[in-house]
């Protein structure tokens, strides 16, 4: 494979790169460090595979990559928007010039695995791979315990549909948004055993507003007047959808607004921790080539969920299935 290199771009005015670019990215590899990180500060390269203003899994992330480069200890560098094809090649060009590596998402584990054992100096981390993935030697796992919140998702959405029937849409059929979704079925049982959930439907991307549409607007026609998501970019598609017929939705992993009337409530899924918790851990020296989750189980306080509905009988569903989540008494999935 001829030898690719991404063009030097600025932290604050990312542009896309042209199609005649072989590695299709957007963003930053040039390093950036504030004055008060020295000469050995540690160099820290993030692989956003997707958008990181898609509202959703890269963004959370990436707020947490401008924590820490405001925070100034450490060099950083950036990816963005990476064609499936060309991971490997952007994994193995960050892990040439980093002491440590981080990607985002489980889309990636295949060549995160692939890349790792090339580079036994380096660390690598993974943020929402497989949650049963055996660690490598320099690779552990972060695991954002998505059914979590997919699990209050479900009792949110049981306790408020109107009709009874309820459905979930997601991206990328991975095994964690599956795991989600089984989630969200078992959450909305455990707040309304009667409730009616619609399987889930996959629309293959998590950044196709249409697709997306279409999958909303199809289980709204089945009778759902709330549905839960795992989509990033795609929110906006099912957004629309709830709108054009009058129902409501679940947002997230950012709160937003609960002026929109189309949102019952919002999953806060915090994933910049978890690369700010990566960063420190390299750097007091207790990184460990492991499984580490981070949840409302955890004690990372990573994960909650922003309720817009001021019914209380939602309000107390929600704190119980919270409760019980984090005590272990249930199991999301």
């Amino acid at each position: 494979m001829a030898s690719r290199s991404f063009p030097p771009h600025s932290l604050l005015a990312a542009t896309l790169v042209g199609a005649s670019v072989l590695l299709s990215a957007c963003g930053s590899d040039s390093p950036e460090a504030s004055p008060a990180a020295g000469d050995d500060a540690l160099k820290v390269g993030v692989f956003f595979p997707g958008s990181i203003s898609d509202t959703g899994f890269m963004q959370s992330g990436y707020l947490g990559y401008e924590r820490l480069k405001k925070a100034g200890e450490v060099e950083l560098s950036y990816v963005e928007q990476v064609e499936a094809a060309d991971y490997e090649q952007a994994l193995v060009r960050f892990a040439s010039q980093n002491d440590l590596v981080i990607s985002l998402g489980g889309q990636t584990d295949a060549d995160v695995r692939k890349v790792a054992p090339q580079f036994p100096e380096v660390e690598f981390v993974e943020i929402g791979g497989p949650a049963d993935a055996e660690p490598l030697a320099n690779l552990a796992y972060y695991d954002p315990q998505q059914a979590e919140a997919e699990f209050l998702t479900g009792a949110v959405s049981a306790m408020a549909s109107a009709k009874g029937t309820i459905g979930f849409v997601g991206g990328v059929e991975l095994p964690a948004i599956v795991n989600a979704a089984n989630a969200f079925s078992n959450g909305a049982q455990f707040a309304d055993p009667a409730v009616k959930v619609l399987p889930p439907q996959y629309v293959g991307d998590f950044n196709d507003p249409a697709k997306a549409k279409q999958a909303a607007a199809a289980n709204y026609g089945a009778g759902a007047d709330v549905l839960g998501q795992i989509v990033n970019l795609g929110k906006q598609g099912i957004q629309q959808a709830a709108a054009e017929s009058s129902a409501r939705m679940i947002g997230g992993p950012i709160p937003g607004s609960c002026d929109d009337e189309s949102y019952v409530g919002y999953v806060q899924t915090d994933i910049g921790k978890e690369i700010e918790y990566a960063v420190a851990a390299v750097q007091d020296g207790t990184w460990k080539a492991e499984q580490v989750p981070f949840g409302l189980t955890s004690d990372k306080d990573a994960t909650d969920f922003v309720l817009c509905d001021e019914d209380a009988e939602i309000r107390a569903t929600l704190e119980k299935a919270k409760t019980q989540l984090a005590s272990g008494a249930v199991e999301p999935y």
